[in-house]
């Protein structure tokens, strides 16, 4: 038995290791807006004052609506895509023979990032400007705050009325 080989498929296999174990399925993500103290809404639900840190699932894209009187409304998507360290992990899964670590990690999204962050914003002047803060739409791909995904979101919206 070769156990110089072996010992190097071990240590690459713990090295590598997926990206649900090495990253996790949620990242801290950030709004920052010029001037501070803009009203920030999430299609998912969340809402704070900028600036402001949320725990989101890396797997869901979503938009924000971003409100401050005297100034124009911003609404924008954050996107979920592989990128950076989700590609690392992705790969290593793959080099190794991790089939299961592979689907594990798009079952979770923990190979994904949401993008941009952080989302900075500089909000252009206006009057009257926005008149407060709106639910933005949901994204194809995105969950609404009760967790449905954006087509069933919008069937129950449509039944609702």
């Amino acid at each position: 038995m070769n156990f110089p080989v072996i010992g190097i498929v071990v240590i690459l296999s713990l090295l590598s290791g997926c990206a649900t174990i090495t990253r996790g399925s949620t990242q801290s993500w950030s709004v920052e807006t010029d001037p501070v103290g803009a009203d920030i809404t999430l299609s998912s639900g969340e809402a704070c004052k900028s600036p402001c840190t949320l725990k989101k699932k890396r797997k869901h894209p979503f938009s924000v609506d971003i409100c401050k009187n005297g100034y124009e409304r911003v609404v924008t998507t954050i996107d979920s895509s592989v990128k950076g360290a989700g590609a690392v992990g992705l790969a290593g899964n793959v080099l190794v023979g991790g089939v299961i670590g592979v689907g594990v990690d798009a079952v979770t999204g923990a190979s994904m990032d949401l993008l941009p962050n952080p989302l900075v914003v500089t909000l252009p002047a206006a009057q009257p400007g926005c008149d407060g803060p709106k639910m933005p739409p949901i994204p194809t791909g995105g969950v609404d705050a009760a967790g449905n995904k954006a087509k069933e979101a919008r069937e129950e919206a449509t039944e609702a009325k």
